[in-house]
Parts: C-alpha cells; structure tokens; sequence
C-alpha cells in the first residue's frame, strides 16, 4: 500500500469558473462598500445640514424673543412716564397692535424655515 495521496488535479474549465466567481464576489462587495460609504456619506452631510439648520432657527427665535422682551421693557417705561389713563390706553393700544404685527411677522418666518428644514430632510 502506498501512504502517497492520489494525484488530483482541478480542470482547467473548473479551475477559471472558481477564478471568474471570486473576481464577480469581490467586484459585487466592491460595489456594496463603494454604496455604503456614498450612503453614509450623505447621511452625515443630511445630519450636518439639518443640524445647521435647526440652529440658525433656534438664533432666530432667541432673537425675536430678545427683541420682544426688549420692546416690553420699552413699553413698560413708556407706561410709567403716562400722564394719565387715556395716555395708559393709547400705549397699551399701541404696543398690542405693534406686537400682533410683530409676532405674526416672527410666526411666519419661523414657519417657512422650519417647512423648508422639513421638505430637506424629507
């Protein structure tokens, strides 16, 4: 008995189907990791554009708020320099027409920016 293994040799036609299979595997995961990191790509560039986004709104509103509070103020001083109750009317007249506008105005702008962060991120 012979303790040599047997010659085995793989045929050629069976020898290129394994070669052409490998190189089609790694052409296809190729394909995969070159997509996941275009999609992850993306996904931070959406995160970070968002986040941008919701930050510039969020100065905004903090804006409009230092601005409201600091028309409250002025208001205030205007009311404790009144000569009278009709004065005190007229003020208050004012400042609650000047505010409708003004928060009507903020409402809006805060609106359209938030709609457009949304439709971005939809």
């Amino acid at each position: 008995m012979s303790t040599n293994p047997p010659n085995f040799e793989i045929p050629p036609e069976m020898r290129a189907f394994a070669e052409k299979s490998v190189a089609q595997a790694k052409q296809a995961l190729d394909g995969f990791i070159s997509a996941a990191r275009h999609a992850t790509a993306t996904a931070e560039n959406s995160a970070n554009t968002a986040r941008s986004e919701a930050m510039n709104i969020g100065q905004l509103a903090m804006r409009y708020a230092e601005n409201n509070i600091a028309n409250s103020f002025d208001f205030a001083q205007r009311l404790v320099r009144a000569k009278d109750a009709q004065e005190v009317m007229a003020l208050h007249s004012d400042y609650v027409k000047q505010q409708m506008t003004t928060l009507t105005e903020q409402a809006k702008e805060l609106g359209q920016k938030t709609a457009k962060m949304a439709s971005k991120a939809g």
